[in-house]
């Protein structure tokens, strides 16, 4: 924990962040099925939010199903689902949409009314596509130059995966970007809008809710920046000689989510 910091006890919601918290590309990180095990001991209310595009909801709801933990699709808010809730206020539903991305940003685009062209678009989305072809690249950067608006997923760099940090959906649009000298709307962490859309889920008090994840450019600064409470587990992307190095400090830190758990068990027990 941080100097100072307050008490875990007091929270009564979680927004949780998925790589580097609960998985590393295929590898599960320790402690995953007992923390969830507390949280739902505890009846504390939780979104997991992900600022990873490629994957829907399901998806995730699956591995977390193969590692014991029950969770429906309404706890889980990828950057592609909050992309989508948060169109109407771009385009209206039925606008045409020209997309860089997965299938998980396909389907949240298609399920909220939105149609998926090529050519003569009025939004172009782009997150993370691991299928990314120069022509896609190409196609998106002519539309937005005709005109169309430029909406982002997220804005990571990198994520972790099982070989090491890969490129991220930010990486892919600052490439378009580079190309159409054009800033685009940004949904995901630390962005404010996939917070406002957790807590509108959830129900929560934004006072009593705070965001656990890995990374301090986008769960730390992003709670930061949507008056929530920030927890640091290590076993990410932040190191400690990041850490120490950095403006953006959280509330609280942790080795790992088992860790996490004890301190949380113990404040509770004295709160």
């Amino acid at each position: 924990m941080t100097p100072n910091s307050p008490s875990l006890g007091a929270l009564e919601a979680l927004i949780v962040d998925i790589d580097g918290v609960l998985w590393h590309g295929r590898e599960s990180l320790p402690g995953v099925p007992q923390f969830f095990e507390f949280l739902q001991s505890r009846a504390m209310r939780f979104v997991i939010a992900t600022n990873n595009s490629a994957r829907p909801a399901s998806a995730i709801v699956e591995r977390a199903a193969r590692l014991g933990i029950q969770i429906t699709e309404q706890h889980v808010l990828t950057s592609a689902e909050a992309t989508a809730l948060y169109m109407p206020r771009v385009a209206p539903r039925g606008a045409r949409v020209c997309l860089v991305g997965g299938d998980g940003i396909a389907h949240a685009l298609t399920r909220e009314g939105y149609q998926l062209v090529e050519r003569d678009a009025d939004v172009v989305v782009v997150g993370l596509d691991p299928d990314l072809t120069y022509e896609k690249l190409k196609r998106a950067a002519l539309e937005i130059r005709r005109g169309a608006t430029f909406v982002g997923t997220n804005a990571d760099k990198t994520f972790p995966g099982d070989e090491g940090l890969a490129p991220g959906a930010g990486a892919i649009i600052a490439a378009i970007q580079t190309a159409t000298d054009v800033e685009p709307i940004v949904i995901g962490k630390p962005q404010r809008a996939i917070f406002d859309l957790a807590l509108e889920r959830m129900g929560a008090d934004r006072a009593a809710t705070a965001m656990l994840g890995d990374r301090l450019d986008t769960d730390v600064e992003g709670a930061k920046r949507a008056g929530l409470k920030s927890i640091l587990v290590m076993t990410g992307i932040t190191t400690p000689e990041l850490l120490a190095q950095s403006s953006i400090q959280p509330d609280w830190v942790f080795e790992n989510l088992d860790a996490l758990r004890e301190a949380w068990q113990n404040q509770s027990r004295t709160y």
